[in-house]
């Protein structure tokens, strides 16, 4: 597990490593600096524009070989720590011989404590330092920043939280109109370390090289999508802090989620696999039910049933799966639900259900009946609508699926402003409702009683119709054969996501529908037992 900060958070773990510690700032900041200049380093080197020894970092001087000319590099300081990172990786790669030349977006007296001490040692070691501190002397020198090889972006750092203005907004033009590599120091200038919110405007980095620990803003959408190649570079604070200091927000690795796979013991049977209830599905919408029973199965379910309205003749589900004739807006209904919940370790409902208010009301009967785990999406969360008191007073552990805009109807906000902090949406919904959340979406989170882990797989493939009915389907597979209700979450979305990534690789991004994923989930399954990609 990796642990992901806030900026407040890393304000904390820089001052109880300076002040607790005794490790001084000036040294984090050149442990920092010397961190991305090795990056940078292999970047040349990739690019054949560079040999010097990665492993010496910056004390190698055979900057120019073959007759090939030293490679240019612009560093872009604004007044703040993030520039006094800028300071040391201007002054590091100067002394490798390469060509540096250091822009100075914030006046020299803005420029105080660490930053100001490497500022000064840049300059009396002899490094070229440029001032663009308007607009006029930002478009003298802009055609050289978009030309070089290298733009290495220390303007703002995790610090920043009102919109970019004045001359930073063409500063970040500059920088991202620059066709070599742009790489941000700590964060992209422009994103909100907090939420990854664009405040304004951004710079839309190849590589990214932050400090110590992930940031939020960086692990979440959607700030993920200007970070590029990310590196987290360890500059001296110690990972025990973070522990120490109560963080949590984490980033889930699949060394984590290896533990949690369920046991494939020799003499199971299909009894000890465990039996889903899936409640989906409803003239017109029966694909929906079919995808969480397939699903179910493909993740190791040793039975599935079915409940959903059909008529004779139809055929609706996967051959193994059993079927139940359900009506969900009967005036028997939750007595059914409850016979057949019977000898279940879990129930998924919502993909697919009717939006009537019968319907609604067996939602609410469920929530208050039920005594074993349940897995809602869809239009199960659309009959809770904004009364997540009656998921807080379950008698088992509730799981609740949403996507933004169902998380919007359960939170009565908008789209938008779930969007804009994600994980403050996660964890304002898991404390209303008592429930684990899973907040689907590009890095999909998970809320467990406050802690918020982040997944990192997944593919643009999974933007389709159906995909969320499957990673139900997934999750109470996983706990019918005995994963914890929280652990199944984790485990369930981040398999999901390889099993996106798997049927893109299969079929194109382009072609995959929500039918081919339970394909690919017993391979997603073996490799992450096997410790494979």
């Amino acid at each position: 597990m990796r642990y992901v900060v806030t900026a407040e958070e890393m304000q904390a773990l820089d001052r109880e490593t300076i002040e607790g510690i005794g490790l001084p700032g000036v040294v984090l900041m050149e442990n920092a600096g010397r961190a991305v200049v090795r990056i940078i380093e292999d970047l040349l080197a990739h690019d054949g524009k560079w040999s010097g020894d990665s492993g010496r970092s910056a004390l190698t001087r055979d900057a120019s070989v073959s007759g090939r000319p030293a490679p240019r590099i612009a560093v872009v300081c604004g007044g703040g720590n993030n520039g006094g990172d800028g300071y040391v990786i201007g002054r590091c790669l100067r002394e490798a011989g390469m060509h540096v030349t250091v822009y100075m977006a914030a006046r020299r007296e803005a420029v105080k404590g660490d930053a100001r001490r490497h500022l000064d040692v840049y300059e009396n070691a002899g490094g070229l330092l440029v001032s663009v501190t308007d607009e006029a002397s930002l478009f003298t020198h802009a055609e050289r920043i978009r030309n070089a090889e290298v733009v290495v972006d220390a303007v703002f750092g995790t610090g920043l939280t009102r919109e970019v203005s004045g001359h930073y907004r063409k500063i970040i033009e500059t920088i991202n109109q620059c066709g070599g590599h742009r790489v941000a120091v700590d964060i992209p200038s422009g994103l909100s370390a907090d939420t990854g919110e664009v405040l304004g405007i951004a710079v839309n980095a190849t590589c990214t090289v932050t400090m110590a620990f992930l940031k939020v803003g960086l692990a979440t959408t959607p700030g993920c999508a200007r970070c590029g190649d990310l590196h987290v570079a360890e500059i001296g604070i110690p990972d025990a802090l973070a522990e120490k200091h109560g963080i949590r927000t984490a980033l889930i690795e699949p060394d984590d989620l290896t533990p949690l796979l369920p046991a494939d013991d020799a003499v199971v049977h299909k009894n000890r696999r465990g039996h889903v209830l899936a409640v989906a599905g409803s003239p017109g919408k029966r694909g929906a039910g079919r995808l969480v029973a397939w699903s179910a199965l493909r993740a190791g379910a040793g039975l599935v049933t079915l409940a959903s309205p059909w008529t004779s003749g139809e055929v609706y589900a996967p051959d193994p799966v059993m079927t139940e004739a359900f009506d969900a807006e009967a005036a028997d209904a939750l007595e059914r639900l409850l016979a057949l919940a019977e000898g279940k370790q879990v129930v998924a409902m919502g993909p697919g259900m009717p939006t009537s208010e019968g319907a609604r009301d067996l939602v609410h009967a469920a929530l208050a009946e039920l005594e074993v785990p349940m897995v809602l999406d869809a239009d199960a969360l659309n009959h809770i609508g904004t009364h997540l008191e009656r998921v807080a007073t379950a008698k088992a552990p509730i799981i609740l699926t949403p996507h933004p805009g169902e998380a919007a109807r359960l939170l009565g906000r908008s789209s938008a402003a779930v969007q804009k902090d994600r994980v403050g949406a996660a964890r304002a919904l898991a404390a209303r409702s008592d429930a684990i959340v899973v907040l689907k979406g590009a890095r999909t989170l998970v809320c467990v009683d406050d802690f918020v882990t982040v997944n990192p797989s997944g593919h643009p493939a999974l933007a389709t119709a159906g995909t969320g009915d499957v990673l139900t389907g997934l999750i109470a597979s996983l706990v019918a054969q005995g994963v914890s209700p929280a652990d199944a979450a984790r485990l369930g979305v981040f398999l999901h996501g390889r099993v996106g990534e798997y049927a893109a690789a299969a079929l194109s991004s382009r072609g995959v529908t929500s039918a081919d994923l339970a394909e690919h989930m017993p391979r997603a399954m073996n490799n992450l037992a096997a410790g494979a990609p």
